[in-house]
């Protein structure tokens, strides 16, 4: 069974493992991306090779404490940036004129951007008071290449120093 994978709206199907064949593992991305460079340089077939990122790990990096100022002005700079958006497209509507309609925006942006701040805060009850940005990374990446061209792979990547 191929599996059909999305990536900035176009997609490919990945061949089933089975059908494919290990050239190495490597410690970083760098690392496989420089092998299949390599083979590329050498006029080999890249489009039947992958390189698969196995052993995924959430990562998340605390970047400070979360407190009531800095979660109500979190929500004022959200709430500005849409009520300015929402301001501009009032003044594109040709509603009212450009100071009138970025004003009325940006002040009801503000206002609901600091409620929705406060309320969410509020319920959170003290239980998640930090801030943070997470990621889903490999631990290692594996360089795969379809069956029928894998001793063709493994003989230029033999010039391969490591």
């Amino acid at each position: 069974m191929n599996l059909t994978v999305r990536s900035g709206g176009r997609g490919f199907s990945a061949p089933p493992l089975s059908e494919q064949t290990s050239l190495g593992t490597y410690a970083t991305y760098e690392e496989a991306q420089r092998v299949v460079d390599y083979l590329a340089d050498h006029e080999f077939q890249v489009a039947t090779t992958q390189i698969i990122g196995t052993d995924l790990r959430m990562v998340e990096q605390i970047t400070g404490r979360l407190t009531w100022p800095r979660a109500l002005l979190s929500g004022a700079a959200s709430g500005a940036w849409f009520g300015i958006f929402v301001g501009l497209l009032i003044n594109i509507l040709g509603a009212t004129s450009f100071l009138r309609a970025l004003t009325f925006g940006l002040t009801w942006g503000l206002l609901f951007g600091v409620g929705f701040a406060a309320v969410g805060y509020a319920m959170t009850a003290g239980r998640r008071d930090f801030t943070s940005l997470s990621a889903t990374v490999p631990s290692k990446f594996e360089v795969l290449v379809l069956s029928d061209h894998a001793e063709q792979a493994r003989s230029v990547l033999a010039g391969l120093s490591r």
